[in-house]
């Protein structure tokens, strides 16, 4: 079973690691499009822009759901055939929308909003808009899988939900600590990750019978919220998931315990629901949402932005303060996506803010923010429990792995920093020309790209190459597979 369960982790992680790095490759031809140093075409732009933004928070979910598994599996009995079934599920589905996207020109954007499938002046057909639902409903329901069987068993090992939550240790029921973080963190992705897939899954499904039977129509603002509802939890959980590995591996190599206080319990049980209420804060320039909506999208967006992440980062550190610990490729990155998410948060909660986000919402500064948050927070600890698989602290780490290390910190902060100047001076998202005046960031940011690039081929490179010779002799912080 062991080596089953090395083989699907391992395929998980690969497969994730190869096609962020092509996504990332996908984002360099749009800076360099924008940039006026290539010539791809308007077409071609908005449809490597739909396939980036699909794939990369994708995959990114599919790699972090791999992390759940791996660590979670240690406390609850989830099912084997599950976690496959979700990895095909995933495969048939990412293909499906690949066609539909370079086969069929598909080129509406991961937000495939309502009724732009169905009407798309032209630009693809039915055929098009038909596959990429029908890719996008069927990696949804590999999902849904597999949050459902990860509830069952916490259900199964505490009771409820609730109890995985640590419910009896808030309220004072029980004493000590509350279940491990692990579980606690998988409580809440599954029941926020169920709320959502349920949300797309009826618009998909919404949509695809628009698109056959034009006379059954959507409202179309019940169709935004009900994306932007499931876009929002879907895309936050990949860090809460993610964040799991931090959790367990720098115990590991700290040899200190990270227990589950009643606050780290609140704060999780806050999240939670904050994820879940919060997604309005993506509506603020559609003037006909209630104004209530509007309004818990702003404040509790601050809010939210707050628990698990000032519990987790403040935990982090005073797991490491004093510690003696061994930094190598794994625990840097795990520690890198710390400080990823802290900053990622702070662009994020300024534009949350119905003031700002009427001027910055629809510029650069979202994919500034966004990706600091996603690139330097959620995939660095992809990154960490990829080295972590490999146990590359056996081996001597290269002056290629820290070069690459230092290379992705610095310049994808430097990549952000070009989306946010962007935004600043109201350069907009999504659009292919870009004026005279806004070239010089775009430059800068293909720049910083290719540097990013050649660091994640290092990474991966090094991860596919180890995979051949995992070590067996164990050690604190290695041999994960024990």
């Amino acid at each position: 079973m062991e080596k089953k369960v090395r083989t699907m982790i391992s395929l998980y992680m690969i497969i994730s690691g190869i096609v962020i790095l092509l996504m990332m490759i996908f984002g360099l031809l749009m800076l360099l499009e924008q940039g006026k140093m290539i010539s791809i075409g308007q077409d071609v732009f908005y449809k490597v822009m739909t396939a980036h933004g699909t794939f990369m928070v994708g995959v990114a979910a599919f790699a972090a759901s791999a992390i759940m598994w791996y660590f979670l599996r240690q406390y609850v009995n989830l099912s084997f055939p599950v976690f496959v079934s979700h990895f095909i599920l995933f495969l048939i589905g990412a293909l499906i929308t690949f066609i539909s996207i370079f086969t069929f020109d598909f080129a509406g954007a991961w937000t495939f909003l309502y009724p732009l499938p169905a009407m798309s002046a032209g630009m693809w057909g039915k055929a098009g808009a038909c596959l990429y639902l029908l890719g996008m409903l069927i990696i949804g329901i590999g999902f849904l899988l597999f949050y459902l069987d990860s509830a069952r068993a916490i259900i199964q090992k505490y009771g409820s939900l609730g109890n995985g939550l640590g419910w009896p240790q808030i309220l004072g029921k029980a004493k000590g600590y509350g279940p491990p973080p692990a579980v606690v963190a998988s409580t809440m992705v599954s029941i926020v990750n169920i709320i959502s897939l349920t949300a797309g899954a009826i618009v998909l499904v919404m949509s695809l019978i628009n698109l056959f039977q034009p006379s059954i129509k959507i409202d179309p603002l019940l169709a935004k919220n009900l994306i932007y509802a499931f876009g929002h939890m879907f895309a936050n959980s990949v860090i809460y998931m993610g964040v799991i590995a931090v959790y367990e591996i720098l115990p590991k190599y700290t040899n200190r315990p990270w227990k589950s206080y009643k606050i780290f319990l609140i704060a999780w049980n806050m999240s939670t629901f904050f994820t879940i209420i919060i997604y309005p804060h993506h509506l603020l320039m559609d003037f006909v949402m209630p104004k209530w909506m509007l309004i818990i999208g702003q404040v509790f967006s601050y809010l939210n932005g707050l628990p698990v992440l000032v519990v987790t980062a403040f935990g982090a550190l005073m797991i490491v303060y004093r510690s003696g610990i061994k930094w190598d490729m794994a625990s840097s990155f795990i520690f890198l996506s710390m400080f990823g998410w802290v900053s990622g948060v702070v662009p994020a909660i300024a534009d949350a803010t119905i003031a700002i986000n009427h001027v910055m919402h629809n510029t650069k500064w979202v994919p500034g923010h966004f990706h600091m948050y996603m690139g330097l927070g959620a995939v660095s600890m992809l990154f960490g429990f990829m080295y972590y698989l490999v146990n590359n602290e056996r081996r001597a780490v290269g002056n290629i792995d820290i070069l690459s290390f230092w290379v992705y910190m610095i310049f994808f902060f430097g990549l952000c920093g070009t989306f946010l100047f962007s935004g600043k001076v109201s350069v907009p998202r999504r659009w292919a020309v870009h004026f005279p005046e806004w070239v010089p960031y775009d430059r800068m940011g293909a720049v910083f790209a290719v540097c990013l690039i050649a660091a994640v081929a290092t990474f991966v490179y090094r991860f596919a190459s180890s995979l051949i010779r995992v070590p067996v002799k164990k050690e604190i912080g290695s041999d994960p597979y024990a």
